[in-house]
């Protein structure tokens, strides 16, 4: 029996039925070690030793694992085909070898780079050692990550507070996002005009060409910028008489796009189907484990994590076989086509992401996919077959046109292009903006040289200039590939980090950076700037990317990074926060402060006119004070609305819904650090505002302004109690929303809504909480029944947790794996982890045993309470009789003591 050994339990399930008898298949679940998340994992001081962990949830599947191990002829590792599952491989056998399961077992790794039956068995053919070089680049990437968060993060919390974290390629990548900002807020808006002639040929063809020159210069987009300058072209062109100079036609050819990698996936997918790149990588990630499709699981996509951009022969042949038969010999080119990758620091390594079988057309497997599973499988079908496909042929024509008025020469040109032949563009179009869509399906009527055309109107526009747009997700991960920061596999997991550290938060798609993030970001480019650069980040990947190669070793890259890092670090030492604080308040300048409209100094105190504003940080983070604290205690959010110190700024954690018609006061969403809430109004005179946190499943983007002018006016009275007619409420508190009946207070459940619950439904929440009593009725829950446990009996239902789902039996929980959905939890699995974590003993007495207890109780009646007192009577004494005898005995202990401590403090 061969063991083999794979990342999750879907691979597994389908990799066992590609195997047959002969070989056990089980799934690691991803990593089964980690580094742990204290000082001391990594240690600089000797040689940057590691220390592992082996995940508590790992422990029973390592345990198998290695008992299944001890007997079998082989070991065979085959996790994914990178540097992740290379060190999933090697931490598994290291795990495997401390336990002593090896002996002479011989150990092989393959590979493959889809799960299909031909890849598999091939792939058992061809085994390996583990690669050493990959393993090594893992390490050191761990080792640098590590080193990066767990020194630089207790800076940022003692010099920064209310910082969270810093990571090596989070950080950079939060720059980006910050840098961005800054162009924006420093953008300075410019006028400008555009003209353009709407022309008619002699046959009364019409088209459009715009003004490019004058008396011999040439006129670009911005160099008309006044309405003054506008009216003067336009009266002048008004007055002229026009002709064709010159037309000229060139034939153009636009080539197809190379198929998927991992970064032009997640772009894709985000701009095409609106999926974030967690969500992407999520569905691939299924898509390639493989699918139930017709009753046979299959994996539909090759790796998913790749930045190659080529593909196997026998994949070419069949995309080139489908188009010729499906499409016709006109779309076929002459030869395959090869593609290389253009990014920096790519890896040629593995194939592109496609189909593993051309054949399956989309519409063939949607019905046996989820609408998501199957959109994403059509994208990457429609791209793969598109990228053998002959280029599309076009024509682009170009008319110069001379407009003649009292003895001047203005330059007019209309350009236009023609679709000769689709080619690939019949299957696939990427993704692009709407001028450039505009422009290639413009088409300009028939022309010649000399030939007059009449004017039928001219039209002039006035422009302004716009700041570059913020990045959206795959923009943001198109930007950090092209400078080389990161690795394909890292684009998801660092965008959700800037998430959830509330770093950034997105808005109508677009990354927007919260002031916590600026915060951070200023603080690392005044005091570590080297280490948030782009090209050193990129050239430390390089190095990596070296190592994976074989051409440097780890800890030489390790050691020359760590001198210069620590010696940084060790600057920050004596810094005052003081310090800090000043250096940030100036980098963020315009970003707190604004120019007002009025002209007025944005820094200006508007509540006692004399003080200077300036950046304050407090034990919950930054805000703007006044110098004249504590005379004068105004506050603010560090931006504002349009120079107002009265509205804090929208994009930096406050978004206004309007007004509220009854108080005439603002009603704004805000971030706090309890989370997103409702305001009303302001704060004045020191009161607080009327303030309203979110139920549960309301997302802040979802709140209007009805809903949040109903939520501010909770507690509500629901109705009279039918038994006592006191009032019932409702309303949000420190634990969720609840009802309240007198001092018994019910938290309502997932499906109810605290501005809608009524009467009866408070009514039995009150009586249940009644009836369970103090202490049971919070997160209570029943959860979703499964049936009853096959040989013990008894209830098994899987519950939501504070620490995620589990099932329950009796007294017995077993926590679900992340990676197993609450609603698809079958009755066998439940019974097996409930097994697993000890729930093989019945949870009750027999029943016989029960009643027979019962029963003597019963008969004894009465007569048992005087041998009970008896015994307690003995219970008593003979703990004070303990309690005496260790008491004497210490006393004896101490006085045996005190003359050996005595005779050593002599000495």
């Amino acid at each position: 029996m061969q063991v083999v050994i794979v990342e999750s339990p879907a691979k597994a399930k389908t990799i066992n039925k590609y195997l047959g008898s002969g070989y056990e298949v089980f799934a690691s679940y991803g990593h089964v070690r980690d580094l742990p998340a204290k000082d001391g994992s990594v240690d600089p001081e000797t040689d940057f030793t590691m220390l592992w962990d082996v995940d508590p949830k790992s422990q029973k599947r390592l345990s198998d694992i290695a008992r299944a191990v001890k007997d079998a002829d082989g070991l065979i590792l085959a996790t994914d085909p990178d540097r992740e599952g290379e060190a999933i491989s090697w931490h598994v056998l290291e795990v495997l070898k401390e336990k002593r399961a090896l002996k002479d077992t011989p150990v092989s790794r393959v590979v493959f780079n889809a799960i299909t039956k031909q890849s598999v068995l091939e792939a058992m053919k061809h085994p390996r050692t583990i690669d050493a070089a990959l393993v090594d680049a893992y390490l050191a990437r761990r080792a640098l990550d590590y080193l990066v968060g767990f020194t630089l993060s207790p800076v940022l919390w003692r010099k920064l507070p209310g910082a969270r974290s810093a990571g090596r390629v989070q950080s950079v990548a939060l720059r980006l996002v910050c840098d961005r900002e800054r162009e924006i807020e420093t953008f300075v808006q410019r006028e400008y005009w555009s003209i353009a002639a709407l022309l008619a040929t002699p046959r009364s063809e019409t088209f459009e060409a715009r003004l490019v020159g004058a008396d011999g210069k040439k006129i670009t987009r911005l160099d008309v910028g006044t309405a003054e300058e506008a009216g003067a072209f336009r009266q002048a062109l008004e007055a002229a008489d026009y002709k064709v100079r010159s037309v000229e036609a060139k034939p153009a050819r636009r080539h197809p796009y190379p198929p998927f990698t991992t970064s032009t996936l997640q772009q894709e997918a985000s701009r095409k189907l609106g999926f974030a790149p967690a969500i992407t990588m999520r569905i691939a990630q299924r898509l390639y484990e493989g699918v139930d499709v017709g009753g046979e699981t299959v994996g539909l996509i090759t790796y998913m994590r790749t930045d190659g951009v080529d593909m196997a022969p026998e994949a070419i042949a069949a995309a080139r076989s489908l188009i010729g038969r499906d499409y016709g010999d006109r779309y076929l080119p002459s030869a395959p086509r090869k593609y290389t990758a253009k990014a920096k620091n790519a890896q040629e390594a593995h194939e592109a992401i496609r189909p593993t079988e051309m054949s399956r057309l989309p519409r063939d497997v949607m019905r046996h996919l989820e609408p998501e599973q199957a959109k994403l499988y059509e994208l990457i079908w429609l791209r793969t077959i598109a990228s053998q496909m002959e280029s599309a042929e076009m024509e682009r024509t170009t008319v110069d046109i001379d407009a003649v008025a009292a003895g001047r020469t203005l330059e007019l040109r209309a350009t236009g292009t023609v679709i000769k032949f689709d080619g690939f563009l019949t299957l696939y179009r990427e993704s692009r903006d709407d001028e450039e869509e505009e422009e290639e399906n413009r088409r300009l009527p028939g022309m010649s040289a000399g030939e007059r055309l009449a004017n039928k109107g001219i039209k002039a526009e006035q422009h302004f200039t716009e700041p570059p747009p913020r990045y959206s997700e795959a923009s943001l991960v198109k930007r950090m590939e092209e400078l080389g920061i990161g690795r394909p596999s890292t684009y998801a997991s660092v965008l959700a980090v800037l998430r959830d550290r509330e770093y950034v938060r997105l808005d109508k798609r677009r990354l927007v950076p919260e002031d916590k993030g600026r915060l951070v970001t200023a603080f690392l480019e005044s005091f570590f700037d080297r280490y948030v650069e782009y090209d050193f980040t990129a050239d430390l990947e390089e190095k990596l990317d070296k190592i994976s190669a074989g051409e440097l070793d780890w800890k030489d890259v390790l050691r020359d990074f760590w001198r210069d890092f620590a010696a940084a670090v060790g600057e920050t030492k004596d810094l005052r926060v003081s310090e800090v604080i000043d250096r940030l308040d100036e980098l963020l300048t315009a970003h707190m402060f604004p120019p007002k409209e009025d002209g007025t100094d944005p820094r200006l105190c508007p509540h006692c006119g004399t003080g200077r504003l300036s950046l304050k940080v407090g034990k919950y983070g930054a805000f703007i004070g006044c110098s004249n604290y504590p005379e004068c205690k105004y506050t603010r959010p560090l931006a504002v609305q349009n120079g107002d110190p009265d509205k804090p700024a929208e994009g930096n954690g406050t978004r206004v819904l309007g007004t509220d018609p009854a108080t005439g006061l603002e009603v704004t969403v805000r971030d706090g650090r309890f989370g997103t809430y409702l305001q009303l109004g302001e704060a004045k005179d020191g009161e607080k505002p009327k303030r309203s946190s979110l139920p549960k499943g309301l997302a802040p983007a979802d709140v209007d302004l009805a809903t949040a002018l109903s939520l501010l006016s909770l507690p509500r009275e629901i109705g009279r109690h039918p038994d006592s007619g006191d009032p019932i409420l409702a309303g949000i508190g420190k634990f969720g929303p609840y009802v309240q009946y007198g001092k018994i207070y019910a938290n309502l459940e997932a499906d109810d809504d605290v501005l809608s619950v009524g009467i009866n439904r408070a009514v039995a929440l009150i009586a249940d909480k009644q009836n369970k009593g103090p202490g049971r009725g919070r997160g209570a829950t029943g959860g979703r029944a499964l049936g009853d446990h096959p040989t013990l009996g008894g209830a098994i239902t899987v519950r939501p947790g504070r620490f995620g789902a589990y099932v329950n039996h009796g007294k017995v929980n077993a926590t679900l794996p992340k990676d197993m959905d609450p609603e698809t939890v079958t009755l066998d699995q439940a019974v097996e982890m409930i097994t697993a974590k000890g729930g093989a003993v019945p949870a009750k007495a027999p029943r016989r045993a029960a009643a027979a207890k019962a029963a003597t109780g019963a008969t004894e009646g009465k007569a048992s309470k005087a041998p009970a007192k008896k015994a307690a009577a003995k219970k008593t004494a003979a703990k004070t009789a303990t309690k005496t005898a260790t008491k004497t005995a210490a006393t004896k202990t101490a006085a045996t003591k005190a003359p050996a401590k005595k005779a050593v403090k002599g000495a």
